[in-house]
């Protein structure tokens, strides 16, 4: 009753009243400087300013109303972005935001925010924690992508559904975003403890895996030559490229990363005045942007491996890079990540008619993340209560799986005006919501090895 109470008191009136503000403005026509075409008559950046300015302040009060409720920020940001986004309120469609593309611009900042979110936990991750937890890593990875596969395929075969379609929709729902887990566990402080250690592993293994499995869906659809033995060398070169890649980004950012920015510290021109968090952000944008061009892997995972070369640096110089890319990200980055992921997706155009098919795989998404990848942890060594904790932890697919749908699409695998696509991304959707608060559940009563880092906890949290 307590409770009940201060959500209605004074505070959550202080919460909402941004909201408000919001909407009043965003649907008073004399705000909306348009010329007769409809486009506006001012500068992109002007309305660029307002959009950022939205964002933030309300994210900032639905962490705080999650908060309130006892839930992780995170949760509180994602449906926020769903009231911001097209299903409530559709701010970028706004008469005072149109007449330029903010939709493509916010989409490139939140992309930055998870990408600098990885990067910092890479740098709290210790490998010799990591290999304490390999066993686990590579039968929760591989049966994390291998069990939601199938059961897909069981799902959508007897429904009518072609082969490649079928297993398409598989890898889709094979992929994790670690980083909405991550988030929480960061929140909670929790990331340094055996799951979190094993999640990060986990989902390293099973990034690759679910883009092999996007590239070898592409070849059998016929993205590449038509004769077999060609298809076959051409995946081998994807799976070669992408292990090389990895090996050798690894060993650049556990070898020569820390010497550089070792270099780069005895030399005062370079790193007074932010230099070594600057060289440290360099860092992490060119291994997400070689990720990408030469591994064929998500440059989240490039930024990875740099915060993990980097995490090797002395404790001065580490928490110096913390201090700011955690400021940097958590400030103003991150939390554009989270909300764009409502603004993207617009409930109100679901057909209703495909519900039941729709929680059918909603059901199945879940179960396949917590049983593949939690029965893989248990066959390396976790017990029952672990074991959950990792599977629970998997079932987000976040920017992952929005990427991998986008490919299906723009490949023609996926037909937009679909029911197996809309359902697909409404499964994406609701895992990546209902993740936050499953995690924080199976977590309850875990007091063990609690450890919160306050340079990176601090800042996500905002406590």
């Amino acid at each position: 009753m307590n409770r009940l109470r201060g959500l209605f008191s004074r505070r959550l009136f202080i919460l909402a009243l941004p909201f408000a503000l919001i909407f009043a403005y965003g649907h008073a026509p004399v705000f909306a400087a348009t010329t007769d075409d409809g486009t506006a008559g001012v500068n992109p950046f002007i309305p660029l300013m307002l959009a950022l300015g939205v964002i933030l302040l309300a994210s900032r009060a639905g962490g705080a109303i999650a908060r309130l409720l006892n839930q992780p920020r995170v949760l509180g940001q994602l449906i926020v972005g769903l009231i911001l986004g097209p299903t409530v309120l559709d701010m970028l469609h706004w008469g005072i935001l149109q007449g330029v593309d903010l939709q493509g611009t916010i989409k490139e900042f939140a992309e930055l925010g998870v990408l600098l979110l990885m990067f910092n936990i890479g740098l709290e991750v210790h490998l010799s924690e990591l290999a304490k937890v390999g066993k686990v890593a590579v039968f929760a990875g591989v049966l994390g992508v291998v069990v939601p596969i199938a059961l897909t395929a069981v799902v959508l075969l007897p429904a009518g559904y072609d082969m490649i379609p079928a297993f398409f929709a598989g890898v889709t729902l094979a992929a994790t975003s670690v980083s909405i887990s991550a988030q929480v566990l960061l929140e909670l402080g929790y990331l340094h403890t055996k799951e979190g250690n094993a999640l990060l592993a986990t989902a390293l293994i099973d990034d690759v895996l679910a883009i092999l499995a996007v590239s070898l869906t592409l070849v059998l659809a016929g993205a590449g030559n038509a004769q077999g033995n060609a298809e076959f060398s051409q995946l081998l070169v994807i799976i070669l490229q992408m292990a090389g890649y990895i090996l050798v980004a690894f060993l650049l950012a556990w070898y020569a990363l820390p010497r550089i920015m070792q270099w780069i510290q005895r030399r005062p021109q370079l790193s007074q005045a932010y230099g070594i968090p600057i060289f440290a952000l360099v860092s992490a944008l060119l291994f997400g942007w070689s990720a990408e061009y030469f591994g064929g892997v998500a440059a989240i995972t490039g930024a990875f491996i740099a915060g993990v070369g980097l995490s090797k640096l002395a404790p001065a110089m580490k928490h110096d890079i913390e201090q700011t890319m955690s400021h940097l990200a958590y400030v103003f980055l991150v939390p554009i990540f989270f909300v764009d992921v409502g603004l993207e997706t617009d409930l109100s155009a679901f057909p209703l008619d495909a519900l039941p098919f729709m929680l059918i795989l909603l059901l199945m998404a879940v179960i396949s993340k917590v049983f593949g990848a939690g029965f893989g942890a248990r066959v390396g060594g976790f017990n029952l209560r672990e074991s959950l904790r990792v599977g629970v932890c998997m079932v987000s697919r976040g920017e992952v799986g929005l990427i991998i749908i986008s490919i299906g699409l723009t490949s023609g695998i996926l037909d937009g005006g679909s029911e197996l696509y809309a359902s697909l991304f409404m499964v994406i959707l609701l895992t990546t919501v209902l993740t936050p608060p499953m995690v924080r559940w199976v977590f309850q009563g875990r007091n063990q090895d609690k450890i919160p880092n306050p340079a990176l906890a601090g800042a996500a949290t905002g406590d």
